[in-house]
């Protein structure tokens, strides 16, 4: 296994909040893991990404941070169940009031995360060695 450097991915606008869907895609989360912070404004969510970029199947514990967050909804997802685990299809951003609009971190089962953003500023940074795993995410055509 060929040591990849750590993932760290800023993003400022649609096209860079791209990006990090696409190395977010097929990442694992437990919804305790998410956390909101409402006078920050800061929405955390830790994570295990599968690195795409790597040669062989590695994950990696990553989070992705958003700022200037102002409101947070859930849609099928059971904030009680702190041990569920959700699987990231995709990072998505519908424009607001400019530059204002909302992000969504949509799940495997119809479930999504949604933050109303001022702006977009979001960070993606892995923070710890990676791991094999035998099992790549495989997807259905």
């Amino acid at each position: 296994m060929a040591k990849t450097p750590p993932l760290r991915l800023l993003a400022q606008d649609a096209d860079d909040l791209a990006i990090i869907s696409a190395a977010m895609q097929d990442a694992v989360a437990k919804v305790g893991d998410i956390s909101y912070e409402p006078k920050a404004r800061l929405l955390t969510v830790a994570f295990n990404r599968y690195c795409w970029e790597a040669d062989g199947g590695v994950r990696v514990r990553s989070a992705l941070q958003l700022g200037g967050v102002l409101k947070v909804q859930a849609r099928k997802i059971r904030r009680g169940a702190r041990d569920a685990v959700l699987e990231v299809l995709a990072v998505t951003f519908d424009a607001g009031d400019a530059p204002g609009g909302l992000v969504t971190i949509s799940c495997a089962g119809g479930g999504d995360l949604r933050a109303e953003v001022e702006c977009i500023d979001a960070v993606l940074a892995d923070v710890s060695q990676p791991w094999p795993t035998p099992r790549a995410p495989a997807h259905g055509d």
